[in-house]
């Protein structure tokens, strides 16, 4: 029975956890490829591939690799109707997968990509399917450009994806699926304790990398003091390279100038901020410039699931800016009023110990570790726990926990499936299974039943993921609120020029070359009882 699922021949793989460097660039190659179909991602696999390369060759090692993966299932269908029998060995068919994309998509010289792609097989010891590989990749070689037709006319997705694609995306279903395939574009955030987004551009220029200024904005319906509804809107700036840049090549940037986030993902912070400032305000009014309900005019927030830290990054930025974005100036309804002023502090969990190392870099670089903020004129706590956010409890060791209310604002970035990110890790689209979603859905509902009794009565808990799934998403978001009387969806207005209107918060897919990954987004107020 010929083998079509990815899944099957994943079976057949030898056990393997220690990736063998050694060999041709291709055998490199077709070993990473092994390595990632036996589990490991690539974010695991890329550097050791890469270090272990002269300079010269790692430009063609990256994209032959990337390549592969993103046209991976289409490859294997294609592949399938090329042979006359079924080819069941995994090594055999990823081996000449390696040489179908160099003659379909890296235009390689039919003779370099035949003879070296033969002789890989060689090196990894299947020297028996020189004669098969050799037939097929000859049979491509006379006509590439039907052979490509027929690789791209379809979606390069595992089938239960993208039969899932299909009923959550039926409009967007072409777009997105051929989307996908595609390589993202390269996203700036920059630190507005640096610079602001229009004179970083024209650093970038100076350093002769053409950059666009992207700008999303964010309309959303909150409650003022009288529980009236009061629109209200925020704009995010960043910048979209024309081309990929190594970030040693952008000016400052080990200096914190800027940081590498998708658009979309800057979406985060701006929205959670906005919300916690419309709260204090409210408590600001209705007690006459007095934060009564913040315990000596303290302010605590949450950032869930922060690594690798680039949201936690930008809430900060945004908190000690010199701007109307400053927690510091949270202004009254009044106008003339003076502006008040908190403590704020700032908790950030994750439950493993490389992702807590990772934020603390991040932060390092950005000026923003609790050291530096000690050193700024404002006051801003800082503290990174390494903790599982469907058991963690605030402030209580775990005898003792409570579950008492404690954060006005919490910012959950939930584990989910990544489909919205595949563009940016293909090797996504090889790990996941369906029964994958089903278990990513329970978590994400663990989590999110742990963290919301936390959350103090008219706070705001902004939940984000980079799915593209809608079980993960609005589904898990009206089940939530089917459960929890006090959970109110804050509906996002037509004044937002990003994502599609869901019935409970907004969804970005990626589409088209130039827009960010797909993202969800969905702001919960807690009422007040």
């Amino acid at each position: 029975m010929r083998q079509n699922s990815t899944a099957s021949r994943n079976n057949k793989l030898k056990p393997s956890s220690n990736l063998i460097m050694n060999g041709s660039v291709r055998v490199r190659v077709i070993r990473t490829l092994l390595a990632i179909q036996n589990g490991q991602s690539l974010a695991s696999v890329l550097d050791p591939l890469l270090n272990s390369l002269h300079d010269g060759d790692k430009g063609f090692a990256h994209a032959l690799l990337l390549t592969t993966l993103r046209q991976w299932h289409a490859l294997a269908r294609l592949l399938d109707t090329l042979a006359d029998n079924p080819i069941d060995e995994v090594e055999v068919r990823t081996t000449i997968q390696v040489g179908l994309v160099q003659l379909l998509y890296l235009e390689v010289a039919d003779h370099a990509a035949i003879h070296e792609t033969v002789e890989a097989a060689k090196e990894i010891e299947f020297s028996h399917a020189t004669g098969l590989i050799n037939a097929i990749l000859r049979k491509v070689a006379k006509n590439p450009s039907k052979f490509r037709k027929k690789c791209d006319k379809k979606h390069s997705l595992p089938n239960w994806l993208a039969y899932q694609l299909k009923q959550d995306w039926s409009e967007q279903y072409d777009e997105l699926t051929q989307g996908l395939r595609q390589t993202a574009p390269m996203f700036l955030r920059v630190n507005s304790a640096v610079s602001s987004v229009e004179d970083y551009q024209q650093a970038l220029d100076g350093a002769e990398i053409d950059a666009d200024l992207v700008e999303l904005t964010t309309g959303f319906t909150l409650a003022n003091s009288s529980d009236k509804a009061v629109a209200t809107t925020s704009s995010t700036k960043g910048l979209r390279l024309h081309q990929s840049t190594a970030v040693n090549a952008l000016p400052d940037f080990a200096l914190g100038a800027a940081s590498v986030q998708d658009m979309h993902a800057q979406l985060a912070a701006p929205i959670i901020n906005k919300a916690l400032m419309a709260k204090l305000s409210t408590e600001v009014t209705d007690t006459d410039g007095d934060i009564t309900e913040n315990n000596n005019n303290e302010i605590h927030i949450l950032d869930a699931c922060a690594a690798p830290g680039g949201k936690l990054a930008h809430w900060l930025e945004l908190i000690s800016a010199n701007d109307q974005s400053s927690l510091f100036h949270v202004k009254q309804d009044d106008a003339k009023s003076t502006p008040a002023t908190a403590d704020i502090k700032v908790t950030a969990i994750d439950n493993e110990a490389p992702r807590i190392e990772r934020i603390r870099e991040n932060l390092q670089r950005l000026n923003l570790s609790q050291h530096d903020l000690q050193q700024a004129e404002k006051s801003v706590a800082l503290n990174i726990v390494c903790a599982d956010a469907t058991r963690w409890q605030h402030g209580k060791n775990k005898k003792a926990a409570t579950n008492e209310p404690v954060f006005d604002a919490i910012l959950l970035d939930s584990p989910c499936t990544a489909t919205g990110v595949i563009r940016r890790h293909p090797d996504i689209s090889i790990l996941r299974t369906e029964e994958d979603v089903e278990q990513t859905a329970l978590l994400q509902a663990d989590i999110l039943h742990n963290l919301w009794p936390q959350l103090k009565a008219g706070g705001y808990l902004l939940y984000v993921t980079c799915s593209i799934l809608k079980q993960e998403n609005v589904l898990q978001m009206q089940d939530f609120i089917s459960h929890h009387n006090d959970a109110v969806a804050i509906e996002f207005t037509e004044d937002c020029n990003w994502g599609i209107e869901q019935t409970i918060g907004r969804q970005c897919l990626p589409i088209d070359s130039e827009s960010g990954d797909g993202f969800y987004y969905a702001l919960l107020h807690k009422t007040i009882a």
